[in-house]
Parts: C-alpha cells; structure tokens; sequence
C-alpha cells in the first residue's frame, strides 16, 4: 500500500479495537527476514493503563471527563534507526520502490550527510556510537534569567501509608494476595517558550525571558540521571510522554516466541548496598520474594490463556540486576504461540473441511496481559477493583502511567515497555495562567509577565508506588514509593 494511500474502514461495534488493529496489521506483514534492525515499520505508540481495566472488565471512573485516547499507534512507513552500539544509523521506508520512497531517502540522506554533525564525524573529531551516545545524555537545560521554578506537588506521607494499611486489610480478609498501589505527582510550570514557538512559528510575541525546558530537553535530562534499556519520547494523540523505564513488559517474534519480564523489588543504591552481592542479600528475603513470585504466576496465567497448556516455562525466576541508580530483581516467563493444526482427512484421501481459526500472534498476547500485572496485584481483575477505590481522586486515573509503549512491526515484531519511571502531560491541560487555579496560587503577584502568561501553564504526571503485601510496612512503602519518584522528578527540580 502507498504511503498517502487513505483507505476509509467503516467500524464495526461488534468488534474490539484488537480485531480492528489485527486485521490492518495483518494485511500488511511481510515475510520475516534477516535484518539486524529491531523495527523496520509499522505500529508504534501507547496504551493506557484504563485501557487494560476495560479489557478484564473493571468498571472505571465515572467522573471521566474527556476524550484522550486510551490506545494511539501511528502507522510508521518512513523511519530512521539509530544504533548507538555500532555507531550505524539506517534510514528506511517501507515503499522504497515507489517516487515518494525513493525521494524521501535521498532527501534525508543529504540532509544527513551536509549536517555539520556529520561532517565534524568525517572529520575525524572522536565519533563513535557510544561517544554520540554519550553526548546525546549530557544535561540539557541552563535556567535563563527569570526562569519561574514549577510548582511540585507530591503525594502526602501519612496519607499513603493510610492507604497501605487499608491495602493490608484487603489483604487479611483474602481479597488479594498483593496490591500494586500507586500514587501521582503533578507538576506545573510555564510551558516551553520553544513548543509554543513550533506550534505558531509567526507569532512574533514570543518574547518572554522565564522559560521552562521543552519536553526534549526533559527526555535529555531523564535520560542521563536515570539510564534504562527503554527510554521513550512519545509526541502523538494529544500526549506527550518521556520515559525512561527499567522493565520490559513483552517482546515476540515472528515465530510466535513471547517473552514477558515481570520487575518486583527494588532497592536503591547506597554506601551499604553499592554492589551486586549486597543488594541480593536485601532482595531476597521472603517478602521481596513473595512479591515477584506472585507476579510470575500472575503472567504465567496471562500467557497460558493464550498459548496453551505446554506452552510456558520460566528460564529466570528471581534475579537481581543493576541498573544506574537501583537493583532490580526480575523474572522471566516466556510463552510458545500454537502453529495452525495442519489439515486431516478421514483416512480415505478426502480432505475434512474445518472451520479455518485465525493465526496467533504477540498482538493476542499483547491483548490479553494488559494492564501489566507488575503494576496491578494478584488477583488482577479483583486487585484492580480494590485499587479503583484506594487510589481515590487524586490518583483515580492512572492514564498513560502503569500502561505499555512500544512497537509492532511489519515482519510480526513486537517490543513494549511498562511505563514507570517516566512522566506525561496532556495537552488538552494546557492552561493560561489567568485559569490554572494550581498555578496561580503558587506564583506570587507580578511575577509573571506578559510572555508566560501568553504561553500558559502545562501540567506533567509521574506515578509512583509499589506492591503491597501481608509483610510490607506502612513506612516501608511509602520510602519505596519516594524513592521510585526521585528519578522524575529531579529533572524539574535541576532545571
């Protein structure tokens, strides 16, 4: 299919947007081939946690008042993958045959080459990936002068650890085994002089000196204070979303192989636990254990449902991993997809026609394990009942955090990452200051001026939290909970 070819699908309510996206994707996967690039093309975005809540049938919110979209993938057919290990940088289409593919390559590839990063590299000035790599993630943002710091507004101590003990209580009276309870941090601040300036480039009033740092340069600083192996900067369906998360939720491939890493027990690092050897003495003791054993068990059901009985194993049960700033203890649980039963016939040579089932592939897996279990408890469906009404109004929607981004490619691919450790904004929450109630009584009077009060206020998430079980503490959590925060939230308070 051509890359500006509109193709009108008339919806069918019968359906579930997993039927709807199977059968685009279906359409137009091509064979499998040798490739080093992990994505050459397709569906990329996000899903929200609500999302998963309608799927295993948790009634949400009823004070849900918007229109955000709870799954918003775009069709990619022009793409550039860099890899930062080999220092190769890959610029593909999926119709290069056609003018506007072809066209596309060879402009980008001039761009590309008359840069005057590129050129400096043919230079011989030092590049190389990891180099390049290195100079992406330095910290981005100087204030200027007059620069308004945001308005940081995190969860209450006591009432957290309120909620806890009500989570131990569920727990006690055999409701669930462990609740992932969670809780947000909203931040407000002028939006970035720049962003605006992108969205109305002739506006000549963009003048002010107090800007804050654009969602780039937020991703930037993440980035370098909280490495992770999936960092995402998401602009698309009204949300923008930085990331830099430890855990992988899912990965498949062609051949029907499903991979899921369910991350419970978290320890950060200190003068005491600074190596691999201290931190697995803290993790594993029963209670961290419980938590990602429960878990496991709880993905184990979720890949079981569709591939079958046989299908399932476990390689790493209970490993603890270093990270930057804090050790990890994972798991993984992989999952085989059935191959079509071949066809039979009744022993006389005559074939016995059947009703054809549809092929299984990661998208079913992918349906099916939504919301992650790391982020819900187990049981999952119950859990997240409990948790609708802990979590109350501040935290009551839990939107892109605690949901999966990632990609589907064309070769039958799939990659996606829980979203933790990462903060969004909306933009249909973009406020003038004049209506922000949030910011106004936090800016003293004839601090603002002209120019900020023209490009208004922005308001940016971060989740937090962690799971609790029969042998958590009330104050245990809650420092687990604050110390997930940190990485997040630091990037606001360094600029």
């Amino acid at each position: 299919m051509g890359a500006n070819t509109i193709e009108k699908v008339k919806l069918d309510p019968s359906r579930t947007i997993w039927q709807f996206l199977a059968d685009i994707w279906s359409k137009r996967q091509i064979q499998s081939r040798d490739t080093p690039d992990p994505f050459i093309g397709g569906f990329m975005g996000y899903t929200t946690y609500e999302l998963g809540l309608e799927g295993i049938n948790v009634e949400l919110h009823k004070e849900r008042r918007h229109n955000r979209p709870d799954l918003c993938f775009a069709w990619v057919a022009k793409s550039i993958v860099i890899d930062h290990l080999e220092g190769m940088l890959r610029i593909q289409t999926l119709s290069p045959s056609e003018g506007d593919g072809q066209q596309w390559l060879e402009s980008i590839t001039d761009k590309l080459v008359c840069s005057p990063t590129w050129c400096n590299a043919l230079a011989g000035s030092n590049f190389d990936g990891k180099a390049h790599q290195s100079n992406q993630l330095t910290p981005p943002h100087t204030p200027t002068s007059g620069h308004m710091a945001p308005e940081i507004s995190v969860p209450a101590a006591s009432e957290y650890e309120a909620k806890v003990r009500l989570c131990q209580e569920y727990i006690a009276t055999g409701d669930s085994y462990e609740l992932c309870l969670t809780d947000q941090t909203l931040i407000t601040q002028p939006r970035s002089r720049f962003e605006v300036a992108l969205l109305r480039p002739h506006d000549k009033k963009q003048h002010s000196s107090s800007s804050s740092p654009s969602s780039w340069q937020l991703y930037r600083s993440l980035r370098t204070r909280q490495p992770a192996p999936f960092g995402s900067y998401i602009r698309l369906g009204g949300a923008t979303l930085v990331s830099s998360s430890p855990e992988r939720f899912l990965t498949f491939d062609s051949e029907g192989l499903c991979s899921m890493r369910p991350m419970k027990g978290t320890v950060r690092k200190s003068p005491l636990v600074s190596t691999l050897a201290a931190a697995e003495k803290v993790l594993h003791v029963p209670k961290e254990e419980a938590e990602n054993l429960m878990i496991v068990d709880l993905v184990r059901h979720d890949l079981h449902s569709v591939c079958g009985p046989g299908n399932v194993t476990v390689p790493r049960l209970l490993k603890v991993e270093e990270y930057a700033s804090v050790f990890q203890m994972i798991s993984v649980v992989e999952g085989r997809l059935p191959r079509p039963a071949p066809h039979n016939d009744d022993g006389d040579g005559k074939e016995i026609k059947a009703i054809k089932e549809p092929r299984l592939t990661g998208l079913d897996v992918l349906a099916a394990s939504l919301p992650p279990g790391s982020m819900t408890g187990a049981p999952k469906k119950r859990s997240c009942e409990i948790l609708q009404d802990l979590e109350g109004p501040r935290g009551s929607e839990r939107s892109l955090y605690s949901g999966v981004v990632g990609y589907m490619d064309v070769a039958g691919r799939g990659d996606w990452s829980v979203t933790i450790r990462s903060l969004f904004r909306w933009d249909d929450e973009i406020t003038s200051t004049s209506t922000s109630a949030s910011a106004s009584a936090s800016i003293p009077e004839g601090a603002v001026g002209a120019g900020v009060k023209e490009m208004g206020m922005e308001t940016w998430h971060i989740g937090a939290g962690g799971a609790v079980t029969a042998l958590s503490t009330p104050e245990g959590e809650t420092d687990e909970m604050f110390t997930k925060l940190k990485g997040p939230v630091g990037v606001f308070e360094e600029a």
